[in-house]
């Protein structure tokens, strides 16, 4: 599975201005809403669902990266979208550190290979630290779409 399968291009936020756990993920949402990629009536339930997953150990799963995910039946498909934060922030990470990048996913629960795959492959490219830190530099959408491509293309040594 690549970047590509499951990144909606026109969430990817580069310029976070949470600066909390919970904003975080509910403007990671809001930004999949606003592409029309999840349904407005849904959005409150989506974000409930991700904090329950996130009470169940935190989603930062260390160096400066966080996967906060869920299975939610509003969606037809497995979603998901990027955010950068300059400044990080606190999300209970392993590691103790702030978190600089966020994979948000949301996939339908019947499909939970899609959801395993998809967290396979964003696992197997935060393992270079080339990515993760060109990543963190991204200044714009368009910066990142590029490197998740580049990825997608394996341009990075993983």
């Amino acid at each position: 599975m690549k970047f590509a399968d499951f990144i909606s291009f026109k969430a990817i936020r580069a310029d976070l201005a949470a600066d909390d756990k919970e904003s975080v993920i509910s403007e990671l949402v809001q930004s999949l809403l606003d592409a029309g990629d999840v349904n407005p009536a849904e959005k409150d339930d989506i974000i409930a669902a991700i904090l329950k997953r996130e009470e169940l150990g935190s989603t930062g799963i260390g160096r400066g990266v966080a996967v906060p995910h869920t299975k939610h039946p509003s969606v037809q498909k497995l979603v998901g979208t990027v955010g950068v934060s300059a400044h990080g922030v606190d999300f209970n990470s392993l590691d103790g550190e702030n978190v600089q990048l966020f994979f948000l996913l949301v996939s339908p629960p019947e499909r939970p290979g899609d959801h395993l795959r998809a967290l396979e492959n964003i696992s197997r490219q935060l393992r270079d630290d080339t990515f993760c830190r060109f990543l963190k530099q991204s200044k714009t959408a368009d910066d990142i779409h590029q490197l998740l491509e580049e990825a997608d293309n394996n341009q990075f040594a993983t």
